[in-house]
């Protein structure tokens, strides 16, 4: 049985990608910080399930989440924080956390976490960027800065690993219905609408249903892609 780790497993894309690993067999490892029972609301029941909490604002607790977890064969870095600010008036406080989480969580956990995969020879980091990592969004510069990073780290870390058969790739969700995005008005919300050629919104299940591809044999000679999931935007 194959071990998947996905961090921020209590937000919309985190739990639809558990739900989608588990139906695929997989133990699957469900980090959250402060939102326990948003996990254990869909996970109580599932007989291979870990829950485990960690403040990945921390670096040492990003340590210590991969420290518990060697085996992992399927790493996925989806937990993440927002940011809508204007650039000059961003606290050093709110950066710290921001690339905390969103970056420095994700470079330390496939640091440590790759070791085992390259001593396997095999395995695979499946990286959560953003839209805004390849368009840049206005008012989300830092956060932006943290998803173009994830982009890079995918494909600068899928060369060095290949070799090796462990794969890295990535997927980049538009607009998706989550509560990140609960903060638009009725007026924003249709004008992203409307700047959709499919004319919706996407689904968190939809984000999952490309990562568990990018995770299976279907995608075995993918590697250091960027997979959009965004309906065209």
């Amino acid at each position: 049985m194959k071990t998947v780790l996905i961090t921020g497993a209590s937000g919309g894309i985190g739990k639809a990608a558990a739900e989608a690993f588990h139906r695929e067999g997989y133990r699957v490892i469900l980090h959250y910080n402060k939102n326990e029972e948003a996990v254990k609301a869909y996970a109580d029941a599932w007989e291979n399930a870990v829950l485990f909490r960690a403040d990945l604002s921390v670096p040492a607790e990003a340590q210590r989440l991969a420290e518990a977890f060697p085996e992992t064969d399927v790493l996925i870095n989806n937990a993440a924080v927002d940011l809508f600010a204007l650039f000059d008036l961003v606290t050093e406080a709110q950066e710290s956390e921001l690339y905390n989480v969103n970056l420095f969580a994700p470079l330390i956990l496939s640091r440590k976490l790759v070791k085992g995969m390259l001593s396997r020879g095999e395995g695979c980091i499946l990286n959560v960027s953003s839209m805004f990592g390849e368009t840049g969004g206005s008012c989300e510069v830092d956060y932006s800065v943290t998803k173009a990073a994830l982009i890079g780290l995918t494909k600068a870390l899928a060369k060095e690993v290949g070799p090796a058969g462990v794969r890295v790739n990535c997927v980049c969700p538009g607009v998706i219905q989550t509560p990140m995005n609960d903060r638009l008005t009725v007026e924003e919300a249709e004008e992203l609408m409307a700047s959709i050629p499919l004319d919706r919104f996407g689904s968190p299940a939809e984000v999952a249903e490309a990562l568990v591809f990018l995770a299976s044999d279907k995608a075995s000679y993918i590697t250091g892609a960027v997979l959009d999931v965004n309906g065209g935007i």
